[in-house]
């Protein structure tokens, strides 16, 4: 069992020094690969914990690298009810949600359409 949770802190600790980008650019939307469902399964519900708890950026993190979708998705709608939008549409997209993405989509289709109709 410490065998278990060392490797467990040892890859947390590898995610922590290795930050993803904060920029709009998604990183990747494809999970890490080599890790098995077990792993997964006891990186998301440390994910959780952190989200729960108000550790958002570093659950982010490893839902990303997880890939759990339902994990970014509770991210994305962390930041929308925050109101960073873009955040949110970066989760989104991440998360493969097009319901909730959308709707930022076309607000910023509509900035994009009102700021060209005043310069032309």
């Amino acid at each position: 069992m410490n065998r278990k949770v060392d490797a467990e802190e040892k890859f947390i600790a590898a995610l922590n020094e290795k930050r993803l980008s904060d920029g709009f650019i998604k990183v990747t939307d494809n999970p890490v690969q080599g890790l098995t469902p077990e792993q997964k399964v006891i990186l998301n519900r440390r994910a959780n914990t952190m989200f729960n708890s108000g550790n958002i950026e570093d659950a982010r993190r490893i839902f990303i690298t997880t890939g759990y979708s339902d994990g970014l998705t509770r991210v994305g709608d962390y930041y929308m009810n925050n109101k960073q939008g873009l955040k949110a549409l970066k989760a989104y997209h991440l998360a493969h949600n097009r319901r909730d993405a959308e709707p930022i989509y076309e607000s910023l289709a509509q900035i994009v359409s009102t700021l060209l109709k005043q310069n032309y």
